[in-house]
């Protein structure tokens, strides 16, 4: 377990960027610093989720796996837990924030060879104290995440939900933010939100 705050060369110039005053003083890390470096695409769905949009969100997460994309969030709805199975099984880099304290967490088997691969890393904003996730952490966790990516993606978002005013929030901050061409997707882009499919996945990431 690492901590690493505000004066430290490995905090992130992210986080006071786009967080300002609400920068945490103190992120605590579990497994490889390395990958904060690296251009990172931030994965966000809403709890409830069309079914025409489940299969397309798996099919660009196995894209984003074979090209070797980071990845970064919070992996806690339905949708983004199984997101984070896939990618567990391939080689990318992935960066999970949950929204609690991680100084106690329970090391799943499937996490114990990527962080032995050095491709896994914990991450938290809270402090030990925060031993469970609430609707607030989680808010936080996930401006956390976003201040982090260099790109986000969003499956979905609900209309008049609080993930849809997290993307408008995302949107002023000018971060590049994309969702799936889909008519359940028209809330996204016509708030200005960009296509993303499986064949331009470099052009997003820039690689």
């Amino acid at each position: 377990m690492q901590f690493i705050s505000e004066s430290d060369t490995d905090y992130p110039s992210e986080l006071k960027k786009y967080l300002g005053e609400d920068a945490p003083r103190l992120i605590t890390a579990l497994g490889n610093l390395d990958i904060l470096r690296q251009t990172k695409l931030a994965l966000f769905c809403s709890v409830k989720c069309p079914g025409s949009l489940i299969l397309k969100t798996y099919d660009l997460v196995q894209a984003l796996r074979q090209a070797g994309i980071p990845v970064i969030g919070g992996f806690h709805s339905p949708i983004e837990r199984e997101c984070l199975r896939i990618l567990l099984s391939g080689t990318e880099p992935i960066v999970i924030c949950p929204a609690r304290d991680i100084e106690r967490i329970r090391i799943r088997k499937e996490y114990k060879k990527p962080l032995e691969e050095g491709r896994l890393l914990f991450l938290s904003p809270f402090a030990k104290s925060q031993n469970r996730a609430t609707v607030k952490t989680a808010i936080y966790r996930n401006q956390f995440v976003a201040a982090l990516a260099s790109s986000i993606f969003i499956a979905y978002a609900e209309p008049n939900s609080k993930t849809e005013q997290f993307c408008r929030d995302l949107l002023a901050w000018e971060k590049p933010l994309y969702t799936l061409d889909s008519k359940d997707s028209k809330n996204l882009l016509e708030l200005g939100a960009r296509k993303i499919n499986c064949g331009n996945i470099p052009d997003v990431i820039g690689k």
